[in-house]
């Protein structure tokens, strides 16, 4: 398969012939979790800018490809693995989305996965859940269970090392994986023709033994009809496959991002006529499903949802620096432990409100004006202010002095540090 299969066009038409497996109200559950999601990253940028959380990945524009492949698992045997741009399907399968805001805080407690909650966490570094899949699969498929394993990636993530041996290793033993391929065009600023010589990234699944499709991504019917027959085809031990759901990313890679560098604007608004939201709509409002009054509803609960998971978020209690060293061992070893003890107040407990630890009140950062270990206000030192590696809370310039020897590197044998 070369073109993309599609069921449902940008004008929200069905095709002919087109058998959708997704009844009419679960097209309604769909739409509603696509606008939520959208709803929420438009809130999250909005934050971010306001500087009250960190750097966001959004997935707007790409919600068909997310929503429609997580409505084919079950949520009470199946498993996701995400990289960093799936909320729809981490909330569809009973990830609190206030959850999603504490995570982007920074606060560690966003990204603890609930009990019973079958997904891994959020993953940055690219690519490096993908084996993580295989091997998850790989230990289902031993136990006898006969559940299934989503794994989320990009076109980029693809041209890693860690694409080729998960996809390697789960044909092999025929893992029950589906790896799922979200070409959005882009890989921060690399275009997706930048990324294979191929016609196809879906064209190299054959090579590892299973068969690899490609989907119009903004179709929610086709991505969750080809899912689906990927869900059978694991479920009946027949091993892996390769999703390429061909969509679009409409806006930065993340915050940090400016896509008017790079991307065509002609071409970014031939993607926007697509919007995988729209063309919902229309197809439900073509069954009388849909109209003004129905999405007026919508957008009011959506909103009044996000608004309480922010409020939430906003109000759980902040980090400590106990939680540092938290969740790594069962028990610290002596190095951590002196450490801890370095960090916090008395007792190797965050120092509480009012007391002083070494990052200033309450064993968080110091306020602007006190002193923390990196500098001014807990953060690193201003130009002209003293680091720990030396001026300006950075590694000593060559020629200057810090901690680490010359140069703010670790000195050589015979050199003084």
């Amino acid at each position: 398969m070369t073109q993309p299969l599609q069921l449902l066009d940008s004008q929200g038409v069905l095709a002919d012939a087109a058998q959708p497996r997704l009844s009419d109200a679960q097209a309604l559950g769909g739409l509603r979790l696509m606008m939520l999601s959208r709803a929420a990253d438009q809130r999250a940028i909005s934050l971010q800018r306001q500087g009250r959380l960190g750097t966001v990945a959004p997935v707007i524009g790409q919600e068909a490809a997310v929503v429609g492949s997580a409505m084919a698992l079950d949520p009470a045997r199946d498993w996701i693995v995400p990289q960093y741009r799936e909320l729809p399907a981490l909330l569809h399968h009973g990830y609190p989305l206030e959850r999603f805001f504490l995570y982007l805080k920074g606060n560690a407690a966003g990204a603890a996965i609930p009990e019973g909650v079958r997904m891994l966490p959020t993953q940055i570094a690219l690519g490096v859940q993908i084996p993580h899949a295989a091997g998850l699969g790989w230990g289902l498929r031993l136990r006898g269970l006969d559940s299934v394993v989503a794994c989320y990636f990009g076109d980029g993530a693809s041209s890693e090392g860690d694409f080729h041996e998960a996809c390697n290793l789960a044909g092999l033993v025929k893992a029950p994986v589906i790896f799922f391929l979200s070409n959005n065009g882009w890989a921060i600023s690399t275009p997706s023709r930048a990324q294979t010589a191929g016609a196809t990234f879906a064209e190299r699944a054959p090579t590892y033994g299973f068969p690899g499709v490609i989907v119009d991504g903004n179709d929610l019917l086709a991505v969750h009809a080809i899912t689906c027959e990927a869900v059978e085809r694991a479920r009946a031990g027949e091993g892996p496959t390769l999703i390429e759901a061909r969509t679009y990313r409409i806006g930065p890679h993340t915050t940090a991002d400016d896509p008017t560098r790079y991307v065509d604007p002609a071409e970014l608004e031939a993607w926007k006529a697509r919007d995988p939201i729209v063309r919902v709509q229309r197809y439900l409002a073509s069954k009388g499903l849909w109209d003004e009054s129905a999405a007026q509803e919508a957008e009011r609960e959506i909103a009044a949802e996000v608004d309480r998971a922010v409020e939430a978020a906003e109000a759980f209690p902040p980090p400590v620096v106990d939680d540092l060293f938290a969740h790594a061992y069962a028990e610290l070893p002596p190095r951590l432990l002196a450490q801890r003890a370095a960090m916090s107040g008395e007792g190797g407990r965050a120092a509480p409100a009012g007391g002083r630890g070494p990052l200033g009140e309450g064993g968080r950062a110091a306020p602007a004006g006190g002193r923390g270990p990196l500098g001014e206000g807990g953060h690193a030192a201003p130009a002209g202010g003293r680091g720990p590696l030396g001026e300006g809370g950075r590694a000593a310039p060559a020629g200057g002095r810090g901690p680490l020897g010359e140069g703010g590197r670790a000195a050589p044998a015979g050199g003084r540090g």
